[in-house]
């Protein structure tokens, strides 16, 4: 095996690892054992756990980025952006449901640009810009974009986290109904909403 294949092989058994136990429960030892290597050869490639851990934690952040950018990056309309953007979320869930379980773990040697919260916060951004324009032409105070993209980010992404496990219903009928929910409450949005079940102040 070569430097190159051997450090792609400590990252796929690693990943499984932390999918499965977590970051805490994984030793270097088993990481070491399932590649069938000794324990130096895995400080040599990356250093310790820590190393390691942030490689694939990176990985992952990244694969999901560039499905999330390239689903709202097409230009169509905005309730189409929105399905691309739920459905890109569901996708990456199903198919790389391992480095999912990773990226909503809490990790302790996770840097402040290399959490699940701040990746959703860049997806956040990109989907501001988008609600920006779209509340600019609808007369609407374009500050409020960066809330509602919060908002509709959350909400996908923690139907994301509980779709993990539950798989039901089917991935396309969740993300009809997270546009559904999301779409419908965004065109019908009210100018200066208050609430009611308080007085106004």
């Amino acid at each position: 095996m070569t430097g190159k294949e051997r450090r792609e092989q400590l990252l796929d058994v690693s990943r499984a690892l932390f999918a499965e136990k977590g970051f805490d429960a994984t030793s270097i030892e088993e990481i070491a054992h399932r590649a069938s290597v000794s324990k130096p050869v895995v400080y040599e490639h990356f250093g310790g756990k820590e190393g390691i851990y942030a490689v694939v934690v990176d990985r992952e952040m990244q694969r999901l980025m560039d499905q999330i950018i390239t689903a709202l990056d097409d230009g169509s309309h905005p309730r189409e952006l929105l399905e691309q953007a739920a459905c890109a979320l569901l996708d990456y869930i199903e198919g790389s449901t391992d480095g999912f379980r990773i990226l909503v773990r809490d990790s302790p040697v996770a840097s402040s640009s290399g959490t699940f919260s701040s990746l959703l916060n860049d997806i956040a951004s990109q989907v501001e810009h988008i609600l920006g324009l779209h509340f600019a032409k609808q007369g609407y105070d374009r500050k409020l974009a960066a809330l509602y993209a919060q908002a509709l980010v959350g909400m996908v992404a923690l139907t994301g986290q509980w779709w993990l496990e539950a798989r039901k219903p089917k991935k396309d009928e969740v993300a009809a109904h997270l546009v559904n929910l999301a779409w419908n409450g965004l065109s019908a949005i009210e100018h200066k909403p208050k609430l009611r079940s308080r007085p106004s102040s």
